[in-house]
Order: structure tokens, then C-alpha cells, then sequence
């Protein structure tokens, strides 16, 4: 039989699951370095704030602001990207929206004021939106359902390698980057940026679907079912709602920590470089348990439903303990603490964005996909938002960091209501949501 073309010249289909195996979790981990580049370049705000005010001043609401302009894009091109997805396939719909995302990182070095800066974080939140539903997309290709939860962790686990990165990266850059007349925070977004524009050449060389699927978009027996029909259900609107909770302090943790560091125990760039990456490290490992944990209990037997309900169940439990951080003056607690919160949450991401492989046929895959990324960046709008006010207000972090580590038991509660049973949803008939 002759090779197909498209799957890179693979040839008989005797040797079509060898290939498969073998070129799986290299796909897997070129798709973690997208998502560890776009969490470095959604860091790099937050840990280059202090150097950006000496030119353009910002408040704690200015900042709140700023966050909810890139989350609300993000949030609506998550649906955007997964709908696009969808349509144009995974190879093309990611190399496009990492293109422009990258270029919208970059934008930021140009800005002049907060307008412009809004502006930029605005474009990095449409391009961003489409990563998640992508690697979503990609993982449905190339995995069978019971190796998804760890591949995903896999993935997961890029989010933390560039939130590792990027403090010692953007504290260096912001030491020796005055080059060109133009201020060290500026490189920060140019070098960053330069990073994706890398990433679109490779995927654009290496990933082809795997060995037997002959089109761009999967095909499925019957038609899709609709936006409608998926918000119908309430085990959609249980993924989409306990994202809302468990994001909210999840973006939280992520845009406000380094600025809690700096007021709240006084660093400096040096300890920022030091050890302000420790709870991101934390998060990358929570991401490979959370991830490894389902796998591990399906293979021991377990059902999709005990796996994936065991795993989120502990990993929620992992996340009250932040409440103690402000009762704490010790760094090494204080680190101790959010490490422990940053890796309960991503464990719990992980399997939250496996869920959608769980209930849906792959064809309306990245559309709800797209609706659990639009919840989880609207509860980070609602929470920063809350956490900006909170502040200016002269409240201090102790309530929001309370309220912060509660949200993951309540999704989790939510999730339990309103998922009984995890498994594939039956579209073929009306019910009830």
C-alpha cells in the first residue's frame, strides 16, 4: 500500500501503531512548549511590574484592569479558537494562533501608556485563547482515552516550565537589557515574543496527524451537536462552572503573586530569581501526578468515572492550606504554602481539561473545550477584579487569599452534583439540563 503523504510517508498499516507510539509524546511535548511559552509570556507583566511603573504608573485597579483585558479576550477566543479549531484542523488553527500571539507579546514593548498596554494585553489574550483547545484537539488525535489524563499532565506541566522560567529570565533581562536606548522591561516582551515565533517554524515542520486519520477535522457518525445542545447539559455547565471557581484562584495566584512578594516580604529581584520560581516548579509536578494518578487507577481497573473523581478529589483537598500564608511572616512557610496550592491546582487542572475527552465526541471536541476555557477566565476576571478592589480598598490579601482557597472544594462539590457518572454524553436525544 503507499504511504500517505500527509501522516509524513507512513506506509503499510501493520506499522501504522508502531509509528503512532513512538511519535506520540514527542507530539505531546512539542505541544507542552507551546504552552510553557505562553505561560511565560503571560508572566511577564506580573514580574516586570515595578520597572514598567517607573515609566507608566499603575495601581492595584489599573493592574486588576490590565488582567481583565487579556482574560477577557482569552476567555472569549478560547471559544473563538476551539470553534476555529474545529473548522480549519489543529496543524493550521495552532500555527496561526501562536503567530499572532507572539506578535502581540511583543507589541508590549512598544507601549507608551496604560491605553496601549490594555491594547497589547487585549491581542495576547485572543491569541492565547486557542492554545488550550489546540492541545485539547491534538491529544484527542494522537491518544486513546486511557493515556489522555497523563498526556494532558504532560501538557499541563508546560504551564509551569515557563512560569519557572520566567522570573530568573525576566529578573536577568531587566538586570542587563538597557540595549538599543530602549528600557529592560521592553526586551522583556521582544526576547519573549521571539520565543514563539521559534515554536511556529518547528510545529510548522513536525506535526502532521497520526498514521490513518486522512482529513484535517475528524470526522464523526451523525451530525455535531450544537452550542445549544452542549449548554443544555448540566454536566457541561458543571466542567464550565467549576472551571469558573477553580480558575478564579488559580489567575489569581498567577498575576498577583510576584506583586504580593514584592509589597507583602519586601524582594527584590535577586530573591525573585532565586526562589520566586519555586511554586511554579510545584505546579509542573502537580500537573505529571494529577495526570499519572487517573492513568495509574484505570490501569489498576478503575472506572473513567472513579479515576478522574479520586484524582480531583485530593487534588482539591491540597489547595485550604493557602489560608494560612497570611498568618506567616517566614519566607520558606510562606513559599512551602503556595508550592503546595500551585501544585493541587494544576493536578486539578490537568484532569479538568481531560474531562472534555470524557464526555464529548471529538468533532464538538474544541467547542467545549472553548466554553471551560471562557469559564476559567471569567472567574479570574471576577477574582482579580475583587482582589484590585480588596486592596485599594485597604483590606490587605488575608480575605482574598481565604476566599482564594476555598473556591477548588466548592468546584469539586459542583462537579460531583452535577456529573453523577463521567462518560460520554448521549446527544442523539432531548433532556433535561
Amino acid at each position: 500500500m503507499a504511504a500517505d503523504a500527509r501522516n509524513g510517508g507512513v506506509g503499510p498499516a501493520s506499522g501504522e501503531g508502531q509509528v503512532r507510539h513512538a511519535g506520540r509524546w514527542g507530539i505531546a511535548l512539542l505541544i507542552a512548549t507551546a504552552i510553557a511559552i505562553s505561560y511565560l509570556d503571560r508572566q511577564t507583566l506580573p514580574w516586570a511590574i515595578k520597572h514598567i511603573e517607573a515609566d507608566i504608573p499603575i495601581g492595584n485597579q489599573t493592574k486588576a484592569a490590565l488582567d481583565s483585558a487579556f482574560l477577557a479576550t482569552y476567555g472569549l477566543m478560547y471559544l473563538g479558537g476551539g470553534w476555529l479549531l474545529d473548522r480549519v484542523g489543529t496543524r493550521r488553527g495552532f500555527l496561526g494562533i501562536m503567530i499572532f500571539w507572539s506578535l502581540a507579546c511583543a507589541s508590549h514593548g512598544l507601549a507608551g501608556g496604560v491605553v496601549a498596554l490594555a491594547a497589547s494585553r487585549l491581542l495576547l489574550g485572543v491569541g492565547e485563547g486557542g492554545g488550550f483547545p489546540a492541545a485539547t484537539r491534538a491529544v484527542a488525535e494522537w491518544f486513546a482515552p486511557k493515556d489522555r489524563a497523563a498526556a494532558i499532565g504532560l501538557i499541563n506541566a508546560g504551564t509551569a516550565v515557563g512560569a519557572v522560567i520566567a522570573p530568573p529570565l525576566i529578573a536577568l533581562i531587566l538586570l542587563h537589557g538597557d540595549w538599543l536606548g530602549l528600557a529592560s522591561w521592553r526586551w522583556v516582551f521582544f526576547v519573549t515574543g521571539g520565543f514563539g515565533l521559534a515554536w511556529a517554524g518547528w510545529w510548522f515542520v513536525r506535526y502532521r496527524l497520526p498514521p490513518g486519520v486522512q482529513v484535517d477535522t475528524v470526522v464523526e457518525t451523525g451530525p455535531a451537536p450544537s452550542l445549544r445542545a452542549l449548554l443544555a447539559r448540566r454536566e457541561v455547565l458543571g466542567v464550565v462552572g467549576a472551571k469558573f471557581l477553580s480558575d478564579g484562584a488559580w489567575y489569581f495566584y498567577l498575576f498577583w503573586l510576584p506583586k504580593y512578594l514584592f509589597e507583602a516580604h519586601a524582594f527584590d529581584l535577586k530573591q525573585a530569581a532565586t526562589i520566586g520560581w519555586i511554586p511554579y516548579a510545584a505546579a509542573g509536578i502537580g500537573s505529571l501526578l494529577g495526570g499519572w494518578l487517573s492513568s495509574r487507577l484505570m490501569a489498576g481497573g478503575r472506572s473513567v468515572n472513579a479515576a478522574r473523581k479520586i484524582a480531583l478529589g485530593l487534588s482539591a483537598a491540597m489547595m485550604p492550606w493557602v489560608m494560612f500564608v497570611p498568618t506567616t511572616h517566614a519566607i520558606p512557610a510562606v513559599i512551602a504554602l503556595f508550592s503546595l496550592a500551585f501544585a493541587g491546582q494544576q493536578s486539578w487542572s490537568t484532569l479538568v481539561m481531560t474531562l472534555p475527552t470524557d464526555l464529548v465526541p471529538r468533532a464538538v471536541l474544541g467547542r467545549l473545550a472553548g466554553l471551560v476555557g471562557m469559564g476559567g477566565a471569567f472567574g479570574g476576571i471576577v477574582m482579580g477584579q475583587a482582589a484590585g478592589w480588596a486592596l485599594d480598598a485597604g483590606h490587605g490579601y488575608t480575605p482574598v487569599l481565604i476566599v482564594a482557597a476555598s473556591l477548588h472544594v466548592a468546584a469539586f462539590a459542583l462537579i460531583c452534583a452535577t456529573i453523577p457518572t463521567i462518560r460520554q454524553l448521549d446527544f442523539s436525544r432531548k433532556v433535561r439540563p
